[in-house]
């Protein structure tokens, strides 16, 4: 029989895994020794606070990032093929969602393994609840253009398509360049379309602010800079 694999969240900032992982899925992550991570280091040390059975340096980690070639997906399934359990981690959040390790899940559901997701925090659907924007259609867009023209044609292309399906459009950006996605979103899109910015979801100074665009060049911008931070828009 082979093993499962189990797909464990991590918490969204430097807080402690009790404070916002459910009891049982601690209680998956202690007796595991195969792991696949996204960085070594900081799964180690989420390991360490959450606690393990084994010790720490009896675990078995191997990474899989941006960098790992396709090619290196197969030999990660190989303690699943001989009966191991393993459990997959991502850097912060829902592990397979903006997450390298959606090639390893597929991978796995092509070869009947099974597949077991754990409940803790998802950065974007914590954004979109508490954002009062459309929660019955939407979708997420992962990272747009980091250029200035090609990130407002990709807006622009947003904008709409949130207008004709009424669907709200969930996107991020790497936290050092949030000031310029907000600029950006400003500068381009319409008056009347509403803007949620979600900031250091379940963090001490987590903050989720919804206007309109119009509202929002009135007032002085959101503290956003080097903050993992979610965008929403509805047209």
């Amino acid at each position: 029989m082979t093993g499962i694999l189990y797909l464990i969240p991590v918490p969204l900032g430097p807080t402690a895994p009790q404070d916002s992982l459910p009891t049982n899925v601690l209680g998956v992550i202690r007796p595991l020794t195969h792991f696949v991570v996204e960085q070594a280091k900081t799964a180690r040390a989420f390991l360490k606070a959450a606690g393990t059975d084994a010790p720490l340096q009896a675990l078995r980690l191997e990474e899989l990032n941006e960098h790992t070639p396709d090619g290196a997906l197969d030999r990660l399934l190989t303690p699943l093929r001989h009966g191991h359990d393993v459990g997959l981690l991502s850097e912060a959040g829902c592990p397979a969602v903006a997450d390298p390790g959606a090639n390893l899940v597929a991978l796995a559901q092509q070869e009947n393994i099974r597949v077991v997701p754990l409940i803790g925090p998802s950065s974007l659907l914590l954004a979109l609840m508490a954002s009062g924007l459309n929660g019955q259609r939407f979708a997420f867009q992962g990272y747009l253009p980091a250029k200035d023209a090609d990130r407002s044609k990709a807006l622009r292309n947003l904008e709409i398509e949130s207008k004709k399906n009424r669907q709200t459009q969930l996107f991020i950006e790497t936290p050092y360049r949030n000031r310029a996605m907000f600029d950006g979103i400003l500068q381009t899109c319409q008056p009347t379309t509403r803007l949620s910015v979600a900031t250091d979801l379940t963090l001490p100074g987590e903050s989720v602010r919804t206007r309109t665009i119009g509202d929002w060049k009135k007032q002085s911008p959101p503290d956003i800079e080097r903050r993992p931070t979610v965008f929403l828009l509805l047209a």
